[in-house]
């Protein structure tokens, strides 16, 4: 079992970056593909990004293709979301997850697919 903890939300203006990482500890960090996550009130948790468990092949959700940027430090056993020019749009719950991968260029997109979570940072945008 892998325990995943965020960290690095807080209150940015619109325009303004953020950057969430995620320590994982527990297991093989370069065992695992990683997502993160985001939920806002009332809505349901969406795909944000993802990386394969050896880093290779990263997936990024359209809304923040361009701006989001996915990463992961095997030194550190940490996983990185870079968040630049921030929006309204992007307050929410982030939260990293992980899943096991049996090959290289796996990641998954939906929540179902990740047994392992963390308890989320919030991030809120001010216009």
């Amino acid at each position: 079992q892998v325990q995943l903890a965020e960290s690095g939300g807080g209150l940015v203006q619109a325009g303004g970056s953020l950057r969430l990482s995620c320590a994982a500890s527990g297991r093989t960090f370069s065992s695992y593909a990683m997502g993160w996550f985001r939920q806002a009130p009332g809505k349901e948790r969406e795909f944000v990004a993802a990386i394969s468990r050896d880093g290779v092949t990263t997936g990024i959700e359209d809304s923040v293709k361009g701006r989001f940027t996915i990463s992961r430090d095997y030194a550190k056993n940490t996983l990185y979301l870079q968040m630049n020019s921030l929006t309204p749009n992007d307050p929410a719950v982030y939260y990293c997850a992980a899943a096991y991968a049996y090959r290289g260029g796996y990641y998954g997109t939906r929540p179902g697919e990740y047994p392992y979570w963390g308890q989320g940072t919030q991030v809120t945008v001010s216009s």
